[in-house]
């Protein structure tokens, strides 16, 4: 089963295609989408939608996963947040691409058992179940396959 997973942003999206058999995880594709941070929203919202779907056509994904977000303190990032959000979710839906999510206290669970787990310990989970020399950089990146593997490691699909 192939994965996409999302950390959505507005000045960087960051993606991470894995396939797993829920035992074993490889790593197909990992990288981020920027947008530049003085560009016009709805021109971000474009580059992410675009870039998105060219992801999903190369990869052909069985399932999105995006992690769900919450802010508490600034409302205008919450609301560009959400909005990239929304392109994002249009683009799996579009190609009719099942989408789960998942918070971040979710996704620290999952991979460490400890819902409250520092950035780096994450990092070196993502690490460690794909198999790899190093954590994937920038952390947008290693969040995304954060992400999709908790979902390839969840109870049920």
């Amino acid at each position: 089963m192939k994965m996409l997973g999302i950390d959505p942003g507005t000045g960087i999206v960051g993606f991470g295609v894995i396939e797993t058999d829920r035992r074993k995880h490889k790593m197909l594709d990992a990288g981020v989408i920027r947008t530049p941070a003085h560009q016009a929203d709805e021109l971000r919202l474009h580059t992410i939608y675009t870039s998105l779907q060219e992801i999903i056509q190369e990869h052909n994904p069985d399932v999105m996963v995006v992690e769900r977000l919450f802010f508490a303190r600034n409302v205008t990032t919450a609301m560009s947040v959400s909005q990239a959000r929304g392109v994002i979710l249009l683009a799996a839906t579009e190609k009719g691409i099942p989408i789960a999510e998942y918070t971040p206290l979710q996704i620290k669970q999952a991979l460490t058992g400890y819902g409250r787990a520092e950035k780096q310990q994450i990092q070196e989970m993502v690490k460690v179940l794909l198999g790899l020399q190093q954590i994937p950089k920038p952390d947008d990146c290693a969040d995304a396959l954060a992400a999709a593997l908790t979902h390839a490691t969840a109870p049920l699909l």
